[in-house]
This record gives C-alpha cells, structure tokens and sequence, in this order.
C-alpha cells in the first residue's frame, strides 16, 4: 500500500470488527488486492488521503457496506461504480466531483449520501440538496438514484433509437442495394441481348456476303465456256505450227549436213572426187526447188514472223 510518509502500512492492524480505517494515511492510491483479502472489512473509511481516482478494479469490493471518500481530490468515479450493490452509505464529502457514472443508478441499497462541497452540475446539485442531516442525507441518496435512474433510462432510450435508427439504415442499405443489384443485372440481361443482336447481325452480314461471293464466283466460272467454240479452230492451227517446226528442223538438219559435206568437197582434195562431184550437183538441185517450192516459201515466212 503506498504512502506519502513512506511508512508500511498492514491493514491487518487497522481492521477493528468489520470496520477498516485508512483515514489520514496519506494514501495516493487504494491498495485494493489488499483490501480484497478482507471481505469482512464491510465499513471502509479512506476519508483525508490525496486520492484523485480510483482504479477501475475498485469496483470489485463488493462487499463493501459503507464508505467514506470524503475530503479527497476525486475528480470521476469509476464508470462501473454500480457494481458495489451492496453500498448502503456513502459520503463523497469536499471533492471535485461534476458527475456521476450512470452506472450509479443500480445502487438500489444505498440509504445515505452525502455530496456537500463538490463542483457538482447545477441539475445534480439540485436533485442532491444539503446533507445537513441524517433525514437530508437519506432524501439524497434516493433523489439522486431517482435522478440517476431517469438519466439512465434516458440513455437507454436514446441507445435504442440509435440501434433502431442503425437497423433501418441497414435495411435501407441492404434494400438499395437489392435494388442495384437487380438493375446491374438487368443492364447485364439487356447488354448481353445486344451483344447477341449484334453477333445475329453479324452472322447474317457474312453469309449474304458469302453467298453474294458463291454466285459472283459461279458467274466467273460459267462466262469463260462461252468462247469455246472460237477456240476450238486454234487448236489444228497450233497443231499445224508444230508440224511444220518439226519439218523445218529435219529438213534444217539435212541441209546443214549437206553443206557441211560441200564445204568438205569444196575445201580440201575431194572436190575432185567422183563422190564430192555428184554431192555438189545434187546440193544445187536440191537449193533451186526449194526455191521454187511455194509450200516451203511460205513455211518460212511463218516461221521467221513467230
């Protein structure tokens, strides 16, 4: 248990009956654990000590009867203060209190309170009066737990609102967004139906162009058959220009071998052989009814004109 003087302290030694007195020890904080190792110390006084709080584990002594936090520097009361429902007599005497926990409200044992010499808020220090007396620290304690309790109703109302007010915002939100949802899918329905429209459409476009394609294409193939008559002549003409190529390179041939033969005659010794005499008459014979052979004459023109 800490203290100003630094001295130690044991509560053991304090304890007188059910009454455990820590008044005037200086104390900055409440040795809880050890107070609750004494659940027969139901009368507790920590008036004149330096306390400014007191911890929220405080809340825990619920054994506790009565209890003096007088001439202290209390600026709040735990928030669970309520917890202590078995506190019948309570004296908050000269602190700095403004309010009190909502919690407070669920002392329904308290008989005696005592606010005297707190900075309370107006509307409580009215509800609380004076405590000059045993009879107006009674009518206090039951004004203020009235005062209390209306404030917790208050609250609870106001929580309730705030919940329902929570739950139809969420029902308005689930419904908007059943709402969007079912426009995304109908956008989604008529998005898809022009997607299919348009893949329709263009379904058709190709097979009339293939089918516009399949008939110019039939057409092409039909008008070239026309003209077969007129082609059909040109076939013995090609057959006759390659006939007479044909004899005109046999008869080339020949006449090359004959020349070759003349100009051997002509060229050496042989001339004056009987052999070369009778090739050389044969060659000019052969040269003057070539050209006196029309047949031939014109063979040639066709040729040299190709």
């Amino acid at each position: 248990m800490a203290r100003g003087g630094g001295k130690g302290l044991t509560l053991k030694d304090k304890l007188d009956g059910n009454e455990l007195d820590l008044s005037l020890c200086n104390l900055n904080e409440v040795p809880v654990r050890e107070l609750a190792s004494l659940p027969k110390a139901t009368v507790l006084d920590l008036s004149c000590n330096n306390l400014m709080s007191l911890p929220s584990d405080f809340c825990s002594l619920m054994h506790l009867v009565k209890l003096d936090l007088s001439k202290n520097r209390l600026q709040q009361l735990p928030l669970d203060f309520g917890r202590l429902v078995n506190l019948q007599h309570l004296d908050l005497l000269n602190n700095r209190l403004v309010t009190l926990p909502v919690s407070f409200a669920q002392l329904k044992n308290l008989k005696w309170l005592d606010l005297k010499d707190n900075p309370l808020d107006p509307v409580l220090a009215k509800v609380a009066g004076d405590c000059l007396d045993e009879k107006q620290c009674k009518q206090a304690a039951v004004k203020v737990l009235q005062h209390m309790k209306s404030i917790q109703s208050e609250q609870d109302r106001q929580r309730q609102q705030k919940l329902q007010a929570e739950r139809e915002m969420e029902k308005k939100r689930e419904a908007e967004q059943r709402a969007k949802e079912a426009q995304e899918r109908e956008l989604r329905k008529r998005e898809k139906a022009e997607e299919k429209e348009r893949r329709r459409r263009e379904y058709d476009a190709q097979r009339a162009a293939k089918q516009e394609m399949e008939k110019k294409t039939k057409k092409e193939t039909v008008q070239p058959r026309k003209p077969a008559s007129s082609s059909r002549p040109t076939q013995p003409l090609r057959h006759r220009h390659s006939w007479s190529r044909s004899v005109l390179r046999v008869l080339l041939y020949v006449l090359l071998c004959v020349l070759l033969a003349v100009a051997a005659c002509k060229l050496t010794e042989l001339r004056r052989q009987p052999l070369c005499i009778s090739i050389g008459t044969l060659f000019e014979d052969v040269v003057a009814a070539l050209q006196n052979h029309k047949t031939l004459q014109n063979m040639l023109q066709q040729n040299s004109q190709q």
